[in-house]
Formats: structure tokens, C-alpha cells, sequence
């Protein structure tokens, strides 16, 4: 059964199947040639106890309120912002694609979006000064993987709702590491910018009035982080209440912004539908994919074979890291998420690991397979904004940062307090 399924992934995915459809087309395999009794006949019910969740309605608000934030004008400002207080540094404006996309994360939830937004305001200017483009594209490819990792991200929502592990502590967990990584991505620029200064374009400073001034354009951002985090940590709202009032949060700094019209707003609304539609087709599909691969023994047998080889606790956290390296360059992060939880997230918390913990550490194995190709979504998200340059160059440009990400997860297996000091502390 496990070669059946290693093989119909990939099969299928590299066929070009749509995920979901991938998922579902797997669980009726399954259940035609291993199951002993007709698991298709619970489809109905399977599919509507994984869409009867209350907590699944935080994610279309989520994904609205990033929406409305770069339809608003909002994420470009503070770019801006960023750039008036950090160009003066070794590396210039790759620190304000790192701390833009840091920022962004914080109220969009969602790494394609916050490498879109970066990349459509900072290309540009990036070109304009004569920064070199491959670790120029790498930063904001990098950057945008932030985007699931510091709070509120839609796929530690995915990740709790699959593994029943509370959000709040998920969302605090998140968000000292994501922190963590975005100075590494900060450092590496600056070493490498220090090591070949032509690789950072040109320095310049800013005066401390415009840098003053400036402060304003970030307080939106500061606003809806205080807004969704402190509600749902104040005891005032739960996650789903806390995305709707961030919501009404960014459709009044859109008013602010004097942007909010009835053209944004469809527009709007029309990506959150196509983004949402995506996201819940595949939670439902990996829902009763989980279903299958439980009632047919799946999971016995993947525990079976790894008892056979007598791994203890931190050879079989190795092996799992090692899975997700290898299926991040073929599979895409959702999905890789969906398929991966139901088998491995037993077997690690069997072991002694904590959930919330490995949870993070998870999350951070799937931002790597956003900027490594073949199949990393980041990386082409940032060239399809700069069309008829080389493709190659936006690879070669996250190596360094891909190098960041390792030292943090090797930072969290040795020390996981850095995950969990801020949820105990809480």
C-alpha cells in the first residue's frame, strides 16, 4: 500500500492532475484494492464533517484581509517605509524586501501572497538602482516564505485543524522563529553584501524626518497584528473572530487610505473566492484521503516498517525531516502538508516530540519547499513578475537563504524552547 501511494503521487502530480482531484483519486485506489469493506460509501459524511468547521471560516477571512491590505496601497507604503530606515545597511533594499514580507506575513497568512505583493512594488526599484537580480529575486522569494510561518498563517490553521492542536498556541509558537528567520535572512544579505558590496547596489540615507515620517505607513500593518493577535490572546475572540475583525480592521485603513471602493473590493473578493476555493477543495480531499489511509491500516504499516528498523526518537525525527526535503521538490506545500500530517505526525508525538512543536518545524520544512524547484511556488510567483530574464537567477538568488533556513531548523531541533517559551509563557 505505501509503494501504491508513493507512486500515485508522484504519478499523478507530475501528470499534471490538480491536487485535490490527485487526493481523492488516491483514496478510491485505496479503498478498491486494499480495503476489506466499502470506505466510499462514508464520502458524503466525511466530506461534510470536514467543511462543517467552524474554524475553517478563518481562513477565506484571512486571505480576504491580505487581499484588501494589497489592493489598498497599504503594502507598498510600507515597503517605502522599510527602505527609509534600513538602506543605509550593507545590502540596502534586501533588507526591506525581508522586513516588508516579515511584515505583510503578519496579516496575510499567506507566503504566494506576500512574495507577489514584494515582488510587484520592489522589482522594479531593484532594477532601478542596479542591485544584483539573482540574490535581489532570492530575498523576496525567501521573504515571502515568512508568510507561513509568523502569525496569523493559514497554514498553521491547516495544520491545527488536522492534528486538533490548538491555534493560539500554534500562532505563538510561530512567531519567535519567524522572527528568528528573518534576521538570518537579514544577516546573510549583509554578510554577503560585506564580502561583495555590488551585489547590495547602492547605500543611502535617509534623513531622520522622512524616517520619522515614514513610521505612519507601518502602522497599518502594526495596527491589524495588534488587532488579531492581542483579541485572541486577551481572551477577547477566538481565530475565525479574530480574522472577521481584522477584516472590518483593514476595510477601514483602506477607507483611510482612500482606496476603498466598489472596484477593490470586488476585486478583492474575487481572489479570496479563488484562493479559498483551492484551499478548502484540498482540505476536503486530504480529509477523506486521511480517512482511508486510517481505516485500511495505513498507518499500522508505515509504523510497522519503521519499528522494523528500530529507529529511536531522533533517527526517526531525521528520517521524517529528510521525507519532507525530499517530497518538498516534487509536491506543493498544502498539499505536501495534507498528505504528510495523517502518517507522521503520530509516529513523532509516539515518540516523545511535542506537537505544537513539531508543528513549527514542519511549517519550516514546507517554506523550504516554496523556493526549491521544481515545484516552488515562490519562485515563480517573483519571475512572473519580471518576464523575458532567466529563470535560473531566482534560484541561484535563494540559495543563500535556503542555507538560513537550515541553521534555524537545526536551531529548533537543538533548542525547542524557541518555539515554545512564548505559548508556555502565555
Amino acid at each position: 500500500m505505501l509503494g501504491f501511494l508513493s507512486v500515485g503521487i508522484l504519478t499523478l502530480l507530475l501528470a499534471g492532475i490538480p491536487v485535490a482531484v490527485t487526493l481523492f483519486l488516491l483514496a478510491f485506489g485505496i479503498d478498491q484494492f486494499y480495503s476489506f469493506f466499502p470506505l466510499t460509501k462514508a464520502l458524503g459524511q466525511n466530506l461534510w464533517s470536514a467543511a462543517d468547521s467552524f474554524l475553517l471560516i478563518a481562513i477565506p477571512l484571512f486571505v480576504l484581509m491580505g487581499e484588501i491590505i494589497v489592493r489598498a496601497g497599504i503594502a507598498e507604503k510600507a515597503y517605502r517605509a522599510m527602505d527609509h530606515w534600513l538602506s543605509w545597511l550593507p545590502g540596502g533594499l534586501l533588507h526591506a524586501n525581508i522586513t516588508t514580507s516579515a511584515l505583510f506575513s503578519a496579516t496575510s497568512g499567506s507566503s504566494v501572497a506576500t512574495a507577489a505583493t514584494v515582488s510587484t512594488v520592489a522589482l522594479p526599484q531593484g532594477k532601478k538602482l542596479g542591485y544584483d537580480p539573482k540574490l535581489f529575486c532570492g530575498s523576496i522569494a525567501a521573504g515571502g516564505t515568512l508568510g507561513i510561518l509568523i502569525p496569523p498563517s493559514i497554514n498553521l490553521i491547516v495544520y491545527g485543524f488536522l492534528t486538533e492542536t490548538s491555534i493560539p498556541k500554534l500562532f505563538m509558537a510561530g512567531l519567535v522563529p519567524g522572527l528568528g528567520l528573518a534576521a538570518l535572512f537579514m544577516l546573510a544579505s549583509l554578510l554577503l553584501c560585506v564580502w561583495k558590496p555590488s551585489l547590495g547596489g547602492p547605500r543611502k540615507s535617509a534623513s531622520w524626518s522622512t524616517r520619522l515620517k515614514s513610521l505612519s505607513f507601518l502602522l497599518p500593518l502594526l495596527v491589524l497584528f495588534i488587532v488579531i493577535v492581542g483579541s485572541i490572546y486577551l481572551g477577547w475572540a477566538t481565530p475565525t473572530e479574530a480574522a472577521a475583525i481584522g477584516v472590518l480592521a483593514s476595510l477601514g485603513l483602506a477607507a483611510t487610505n482612500r482606496t476603498l471602493n466598489l472596484s477593490m473590493i470586488n476585486r478583492a473578493l474575487d481572489g479570496t473566492i479563488k484562493t479559498t476555493s483551492m484551499i478548502l477543495f484540498i482540505i476536503m480531499a486530504a480529509s477523506f484521503l486521511n480517512f482511508v489511509l486510517a481505516s485500511s491500516g495505513m498507518v499500522q504499516q508505515v509504523t510497522g516498517l519503521l519499528n522494523a528498523y528500530n529507529l529511536g526518537p531522533f533517527a526517526l525525527l531525521m528520517a521524517v525531516i529528510a521525507l519532507f526535503i525530499v517530497l518538498g521538490f516534487f509536491i506543493e506545500t498544502l498539499s505536501l502538508m495534507v498528505i504528510t500530517i495523517p502518517i507522521v505526525t503520530p509516529l513523532i508525538v509516539a515518540a516523545g516530540y511535542d506537537k505544537v512543536w513539531f508543528g513549527i518545524v514542519m511549517i519550516l520544512f514546507v517554506e523550504l519547499a516554496l523556493i526549491t524547484p521544481p515545484v516552488g511556488l515562490n519562485l515563480y510567483i517573483v519571475q512572473a513578475s519580471r518576464r523575458g530574464e532567466a529563470f535560473a537567477d531566482v534560484i541561484i538568488g535563494t540559495l543563500p537563504y535556503l542555507g538560513a533556513m537550515l541553521v534555524m531548523a537545526a536551531l529548533l531541533v537543538a533548542f525547542p524552547q524557541i518555539a515554545l517559551w512564548l505559548p508556555s509563557a502565555l
